[in-house]
């Protein structure tokens, strides 16, 4: 076994003692840095190199702080003018995973940079730290490089606040098999359009 393999075994036992001390370690260290801020390296290296990431010019790694819980219902004076059943407000789960809320806050922060994917490096009780690879579609580096290259294109601007990042996309719907003839047809609005529109095609 490579030495990645050995710290991706490393990580599928996150309660060994090793892991435990590490995680209490790290978090602390986190906690006391800016919530988004560069990082000079990956601290999972076998992890961004599966996600894409080269130790090469061009490539970026941001950490990422995001708190946990439920997502409060941003209403004045807690007021919902409506029905009974939209009357929460504290319990009200997010439709979105943490990690995609992490990918974008870094995606603003960093306007001219793609973001590529990101992974988990630890939590406590308050917070979920991640971090988010990014690259940058203007370097030579970058833009040479075909197994990369894709991401330099104009249609990926932002890929991560519009859902097409592998984070986003898993709260979107998609799938295969029963429960998932939602998105039929690229998403839950269009499929839900085009059930409702009457197309009289001989009636031209």
């Amino acid at each position: 076994m490579g030495a990645y393999k050995y710290i991706q075994e490393l990580h599928k036992k996150k309660q060994s003692d090793v892991m435990r001390f590490i995680q209490r370690m790290r978090t602390w260290q986190l906690r006391q840095l800016p919530a988004v801020h560069r990082a000079p390296r990956p601290t999972r290296p076998e992890k961004a190199r599966r996600l894409g990431y080269k130790a090469k010019q061009g490539f970026v790694v941001y950490r990422v702080r995001v708190r946990r819980g439920n997502r409060k219902r941003p209403l004045s004076k807690g007021t919902v003018y409506g029905k009974p059943k939209n009357q929460g407000i504290n319990e009200i789960k997010p439709s979105r995973k943490l990690k995609s809320v992490a990918e974008e806050r870094v995606g603003r922060r960093c306007g001219a940079l793609r973001v590529m994917n990101s992974y988990w490096v630890g939590q406590d009780s308050t917070y979920k730290f991640f971090e988010v690879l990014l690259a940058d579609p203007a370097h030579k580096t970058i833009r040479r490089d075909p197994s990369i290259n894709w991401i330099c294109n104009s249609v990926m601007k932002h890929r991560e606040l519009r859902g097409l990042t592998s984070a986003g996309k898993s709260s979107r719907g998609f799938g295969k098999g029963h429960g998932y003839s939602k998105t039929i047809g690229s998403s839950r609005r269009a499929n839900w359009k085009r059930r409702q529109l009457l197309q009289l095609h001989r009636k031209r």
